[in-house]
């Protein structure tokens, strides 16, 4: 008996649209009562099959969860017998109308032609079919979402609309017939020779029988073609065929009042299961297809290449072009070329071996044919293969074991994979002869370096040096250049650019190893411009011009003038963001060949890797779009190991990078390398340098004896901390970090090349004499790198030190900063490979004392000893008189009295500033 309380119960709905897209429904019944969420559901969907009639619904404690196309259904069907819905509020009774009124329309047999597609955007004609904005977006989103559900795609809804027009949305009326109608498609008899396959309209039984009408029928109408049990259905049997035909986009195909029989090509076959099926699928329409069909993937066939040459004797074999011995095989089943081509020709694309089918992408096909077509005609030499200037199919890529069979197989004769090794290694290239002009002897993988940096230029391919720091990137570069400007051709300067810090070290190392060159500064307020620039270059004729780079993004119209015989960016991952003015000003340069020096790992900084390759090599990669889509998103993104291999090989043969970790390295280097890094006074510091000597000179002419010894001394610390810091010397509070190394490029470049160090995985200690230097180095390293670095001084109790010497010893930070007296003995520091001297002690034997804190028994790594020297001031001449005393004796100089006791003269040269 039917409960009365049911009878004509009214919901109450409460509708909350979210941010997803989604709708959250909760109801009350008339008495104000809460409907649990489960129980509302089921009337929601009391006629929904597809959601299991609400079992199916997403549901919290509170609310029902439903899509639009979800809750735009609930209204399409007929209503609930004995409950109906209104708004609690009059926003949910607006939506709720809205809803209905979206639900009426879709109903109505000319729906469809009122809809219009915009930019996307399905639009309805709201004044003639009746209904508001709010019901037009309901529509809107509920077939977006019946879209996403199928497997179509909405670009393909322009090409449904007219059918859509005529029969309405598919798949949503239900048929009275014992039989369905399907489409059937049939493979091609090779047996007969046939190539065509057959799509036709079958009448499938209750019990999925097929049937199709008799050969002798199959031109007749319908109605005449069926068996006599079927004939009453038969123009229900013509207008769902009718409807079926007109979402064909495979073939254009008008059946008439006959059942369709219609031969198809492959590449119709293609288009009818990428673009028909899907559509059919989605709206409910049957296709039989052959089975093998349904699981059938990419052939197996496989092209197979092996590329040789002639000969390998000298360089001059890159320019040799490469021969090419193709193979072809189907199921692993050998087919020759003129059977390969007959298939490209016929344009087939599935195709049968025994009893297996196979299919096979046709322009897949054709870019092979393409691909041989190049190759026969001689198109590509080893110097294109080796610097993967060739097509995409044809590039070795690194065997890892783990990569996916390729459709196309590429490997090398033995003789041309030694001789392309080769190169690409750097070992055994020509010998370009170390310059007699160099005062400094190359070590072996120093000259391996130089003859790579000469191979590369002599044929025009850039070239990226990313030794680590220490292995001598400047003396295998002043080599080069050494030997570029003994050459008659060469007529014009080469140019190095580089930070600021550097250029005194630039300055002097080129003089210290290559005299013989001739030198111009391209720095500073006074420097020559425009006319003047290139008088000064006619004039003088300088074989390298240094600058730094903001000099040269300054001065980039000026540069652009020239076109230099190369041009070197050191540190070279200044110019790694490609936007900025300095980065696009130093790409436009003009050069006959481009270096860059890196010590950084640039294989792993994607970005700045584009940025040096569009330097050295200009559009090697493409645009920087084209980059990110092909390596940074797939790598960087998805940790594609693929396109990882593939940027490696693309990048080997134009990187030379050797590491201090490299066994065969160890073998040739010494167990410590010192060297100095010179490094210019800023226009404040020199200003105050010069005014502070002048005070100083002519209190010296009034002192005698132990007063002027004790103001030396006075004076050449005040130096010291002036050449390290005008805060220091001004006794001024230390001010943020990036303004304070703006006012001391060697503070500057100590902070950059502990921060290197320390990115590196490497670790360093810094000596300072000064408190006020140590806490400023800190600062730096704290504010703008996040690096907590310790400070060891005199001060620090006994049991703190120890602690920070086993925390460092055990890899826990990886800079320590300690004052020169209160760590330079004692501490076993051998954790760092690194020791950075930031001023200058007047005894070496103080200075050797804190470098054995890392260089002594225990050290297993290669040790480098960088000390700061700022250019043209007392530290520069002071540590030109220590490597001269320390020639004669090395006793005289165990103190730094011996300063005190210098000449009048040799005071007053010692004293003299320049610039």
């Amino acid at each position: 008996m039917m409960n009365t309380e049911q009878i004509n119960t009214l919901f109450q709905l409460a509708i909350d649209r979210q941010e997803n897209g989604l709708y959250a429904l909760s109801a009350i019944d008339s008495n104000g009562r809460r409907i649990a969420p489960g129980r509302l559901a089921s009337f929601l969907f009391f006629s929904n099959e597809q959601a299991l009639y609400g079992l199916l619904a997403v549901t919290d404690e509170q609310s029902v969860h439903v899509s639009t196309n979800e809750f735009f259904q609930v209204f399409v069907g007929k209503p609930h017998p004995f409950v109906s819905f209104s708004g609690q509020s009059e926003k949910d009774e607006a939506h709720l109308t809205a809803v209905r009124e979206a639900a009426r329309v879709w109903n109505e047999p000319d729906f469809w032609h009122y809809a219009e597609l915009d930019a996307g955007t399905i639009r309805f004609d709201e004044e003639k079919i009746g209904i508001s904005a709010s019901a037009s977006m309901i529509l809107h989103d509920a077939i977006r979402e019946k879209i996403q559900a199928s497997a179509m795609r909405f670009e393909q809804l322009p090409a449904l609309l007219p059918h859509l027009k005529k029969y309405g949305w598919p798949g949503e009326s239900v048929s009275t017939m014992p039989v369905r109608v399907a489409f059937r498609l049939t493979e091609p008899d090779d047996d007969a020779g046939s190539t065509e396959w057959l799509l036709e309209t079958v009448v499938v039984s209750e019990r999925g029988a097929h049937w199709t009408p008799a050969v002798k029928k199959v031109n007749a109408p319908i109605a005449d073609a069926l068996p006599a049990k079927w004939k009453s259905y038969a123009t229900e049997i013509h207008e769902k065929q009718s409807e079926m035909v007109s979402f064909l986009q495979s073939i254009q195909v008008e059946p008439g009042e006959r059942f369709l029989s219609m031969p198809m090509s492959d590449p119709e076959v293609r288009v009818f299961i990428q673009e028909d099926l899907p559509v059919f699928q989605s709206f409910g329409y049957p296709v039989i297809l052959p089975a093998w069909l349904k699981s059938v993937t990419e052939s197996k066939l496989r092209v197979r290449t092996s590329a040789s040459v002639q000969s390998y004797r000298s360089a001059a074999g890159l320019d040799e072009v490469l021969a090419f011995d193709w193979n072809f095989s189907l199921a692993d089943k050998e087919i020759d070329q003129d059977t390969f081509r007959k298939l490209v020709d016929e344009n087939r694309e599935f195709i049968r071996s025994g009893d297996e089918w196979f299919h096979i992408d046709p322009q897949w096909l054709k870019r092979i044919r393409e691909l041989m077509d190049q190759a026969d005609a001689g198109e590509w030499t080893v110097k294109d293969l080796l610097f993967q200037e060739i097509p995409e199919e044809i590039v070795p890529l690194e065997d890892d074991g783990e990569s996916d069979d390729p459709l196309l197989a590429f490997s090398m004769k033995q003789s041309l994979r030694e001789y392309v090794e080769m190169i690409a290694d750097k070992h055994g290239l020509p010998d370009a002869g170390v310059p007699d002009a160099l005062n400094a002897e190359l070590r072996p993988y120093q000259i391996e370096g130089y003859n790579w940096l000469v191979f590369m230029r002599d044929y025009r391919f850039g070239a990226c040096l990313a030794d680590d720091m220490g292995l001598g990137k400047t003396i295998q570069l002043i080599s080069y250049l050494l030997n570029v400007h003994s050459r008659p051709d060469t007529s014009s300067p080469s140019l190095i650019i580089c930070p600021t810090s550097v250029l005194g070290n630039w300055q002097k190392e080129i003089e210290r190893f290559a005299p013989s060159l001739v030198v111009h500064t391209h720095y500073g307020p006074s420097r020559a411009k425009d006319e003047a620039f290139d008088q000064l270059l006619a004039e003088r004729k300088p074989d390298v011009l240094l600058t730094t780079y903001g000099t040269a993004t300054q001065d980039d119209e000026t540069l652009s003038g020239t076109v230099f015989a190369s041009i070197t960016l050191d540190e070279a991952q200044n110019i790694k963001n490609m936007q900025t003015k300095q980065s696009r000003a130093i790409r436009k340069l003009h050069g006959e060949h481009q270096i860059a020096l890196t010590g950084t790992p640039i294989e792993n900084r994607l970005s700045e890797l584009w940025a040096i390759f569009d330097f050295i090599h200009k559009g090697y990669f493409g645009s920087f779009r084209t980059f990110n889509e092909q390596f940074i998103i797939p790598i960087e993104r998805d940790d594609s190991a693929v396109e990882k291999r593939k940027l490696r090989a693309k990048i080997r043969p134009f990187l030379l990078r050797r590491t201090k970790n490299d066994p065969d390295l160890q073998l040739n280097l010494p167990k410590k390398l010192e060297q100095n890094e010179y490094c210019p006074l800023t226009t404040e510091q020199a200003a105050l340098y010069e005014s502070f000597i002048e005070d100083t000179k002519f209190k010296l002419d009034t002192l005698t004896g132990f007063e002027r010894k004790g103001l030396i001394l006075k004076m050449l610390s005040r130096l010291k901390q002036l050449c390290n810091h005008p805060a220091l010397f001004l006794k001024e509070p230390a001010s943020p970090a990036d303004e304070m190394l703006r006012r001391s490029v060697k503070l500057n470049r100590i902070v950059s090349m502990a921060a290197d160090i320390a990115s590196n995985g490497e670790q360093c200690l810094i000596f300072t004499q000064y408190i006020g230097m140590g806490q400023l180095i800190r600062h730096c390293l704290s504010e703008l790198h996040d690096l907590d670095v310790p400070f060891l001084s005199g001060s620090m109790p006994k049991g703190q030190r120890d602690h920070l010497v086993d925390a460092f010893q055990a890899g826990e930070f990886p800079i320590f900063i300690l004052s020169l007296k209160a760590g330079g003995t004692g501490l076993n520091l051998t954790a760092a490979n690194h020791v950075l001297h930031a001023d200058r002690w007047w005894n070496p034997a103080v200075e050797n004392q804190a470098t054995d804190r890392a260089y002594r028994i225990g050290q297993t790594k290669f040790v480098h000893v960088h000390k700061f020297v700022s250019v043209g001031t007392i530290e520069e001449k002071i540590d030109k008189m220590l490597q001269e005393k320390a020639a004669l004796s090395a006793d005289l100089i165990q103190s730094s009295q011996w300063i005190t006791e210098l000449s009048d003269a040799e005071l007053d040269d010692l004293l003299t500033f320049e610039r």
